[in-house]
């Protein structure tokens, strides 16, 4: 069973507005946080790539990452947890998570199943919430993983126009 049907969220991703790249995110993270979802990365068997600056490598430690010298570019890795759903996650800071993902991969039922089983997969591992916010806005989540409900649910008031 879907966790959110396409026909209540499809509002919030539409693409004729701006932002096609919500951020996500999980606030009080920790470095163990970190190394936690990249150890779930590799356990499932997704596809990734970790660059830093335009140099592809292998992926290293989360202490390692985000202990990087300042001034140092920011790390990304890219991760599909199918062939056509990407997420990308940017090392700024080990007190959050934070990653993107491109609202055009994810245009119907299936892939927002994708979508939704990749936040609770990351949300049970690190059993916490994870939250979707409109691109370079965390005051006004859209939908996420609730710990309590084990789910990903809808968290906006109301539909948008």
């Amino acid at each position: 069973m879907s966790d959110l049907l396409w026909d209540d969220v499809k509002d919030f991703f539409n693409l004729e507005g701006e932002g096609v790249l919500p951020d996500v995110w999980v606030r009080e993270s920790c470095v163990e946080d970190w190394q936690a979802v990249l150890d779930l990365i590799v356990d499932s068997g997704w596809r990734s790539a970790y660059s830093e600056g335009n140099v592809v490598m292998p992926l290293p430690c989360a202490e390692q990452v985000l202990s990087r010298p300042a001034g140092a570019d920011c790390p990304s890795l890219s991760v599909w947890p199918t062939p056509d759903v990407e997420a990308i996650f940017r090392f700024y800071s080990a007190d959050e998570i934070d990653f993107d993902v491109d609202l055009r991969e994810l245009q119907d039922q299936e892939r927002l199943d994708v979508f939704c089983s990749f936040l609770r997969a990351i949300g049970r591992r690190l059993g916490k919430p994870v939250v979707m916010t409109p691109e370079g806005s965390h005051e006004h989540p859209v939908l996420g993983f609730d710990v309590g409900a084990d789910r990903v649910v809808l968290l906006a008031d109301s539909q948008v126009s």
